[in-house]
């Protein structure tokens, strides 16, 4: 038996993490590398994300008062 070094394309499996203004990778959650960015880094995304400070925010609508009853309910917890 002879073993023969081979290269495999793993790009669609290569996950990347921003973090400190560097591109973290990830190889099925294994490290293998980072991508220094550059400061005035330009982002593409979808409308309901933006950047601020180097870090990514998705826009979302949330419920203020998720208890908050359509009935008030007298001081025995009776509804």
């Amino acid at each position: 038996m002879t073993l023969k070094q081979q290269k495999i394309d793993v790009t669609d499996r290569v996950v990347g993490k921003m973090k400190n203004g560097e591109m973290e990778l990830y190889l099925d959650n294994t490290p293998i590398g980072k991508i220094q960015l550059p400061g005035d880094m330009t982002f593409q995304l979808d409308q309901q994300f933006e950047v601020e400070q180097r870090k990514i925010f998705q826009n979302v609508t949330v419920t203020e008062q998720p208890d908050a009853k359509y009935t008030d309910c007298d001081d025995g917890g009776w509804c």
